[in-house]
């Protein structure tokens, strides 16, 4: 049986308190995506539940991502249009254990991830404070 590592948990804490919102964001699209992926790995060993887990946990930062979306941006209602059909593919994902769907899934959340990380890249060469950039630019 592993030991868990007390280090590691204040270490990821730690990043998360210390985080911009700008990175906050890209924390919530990798996470997302990391449990895409084991969800991914659990439908093939058949571990239902296990899938089932990593889905919802996938669908709670689309959720979150939709709910912090501030809309007197334009570009906001682009962003719920992405969410929603992401959460709405995550939906029959969960429902059918179809791994394809969460393949699909990941390959939307890498783009707009990428995305984001050029939003910061930019930013940060133009000399704009990361703390400023929230989600969405």
């Amino acid at each position: 049986m592993p030991v868990s590592n007390p280090y590691a948990q204040y270490n990821n804490t730690n990043k998360i308190m210390s985080a911009s919102p700008a990175e906050l964001t890209l924390m919530l699209y990798e996470g997302a995506i990391k449990f895409n992926n084991i969800a991914i790995v659990a439908i093939e060993k058949k571990e239902i539940e296990k899938a089932h887990t990593h889905i919802v946990k996938s669908e709670k930062i689309i959720d979150y991502l939709r709910m912090t979306l501030d809309m007197k941006y334009p570009v906001a209602q682009d962003f719920e249009n992405i969410y929603s059909y992401l959460r709405r593919r995550l939906t029959e994902a969960n429902i059918s254990k179809n791994a394809e769907i969460l393949e699909e899934v990941n390959t939307h959340l890498r783009s707009v991830r990428d995305t984001w990380k050029e939003v910061m890249r930019i930013n940060r060469e133009n000399g704009e404070n990361a703390q400023q950039l929230k989600h969405p630019v």
